[in-house]
């Protein structure tokens, strides 16, 4: 089973990238532009396997770029918060 079929899977695997960036040093500026090319990459190439993932793609795919770089930090942020939580 892919990672992309179970939200909680997939904000697993975010948390697992977010884990390891941080600890080569990347900044948080860095990270979110990594999570907004995810983000374009996902969106153009990924056909959403949940509901999450299809509320995601469509808020992604009527954002203006700014917005899409909210919506990516606010991902980021989301995952943080899920590890501080566990």
């Amino acid at each position: 089973m892919s990672v992309l079929e179970n939200w909680d899977q997939w904000k697993n695997f975010l948390g697992d990238r977010l884990h390891q960036a941080q600890q080569q040093g990347m900044s948080q500026e860095t990270i979110g532009k990594l999570a907004e090319q995810v983000g374009d990459y996902l969106a153009a190439q990924v056909e959403p396997k949940n509901e999450q993932e299809r509320v995601l793609a469509d808020l992604w795919s009527v954002a203006s770029q700014e917005e899409q770089q909210a919506i990516a930090n606010v991902m980021v942020k989301l995952v943080q918060n899920d590890e501080s939580q566990s």
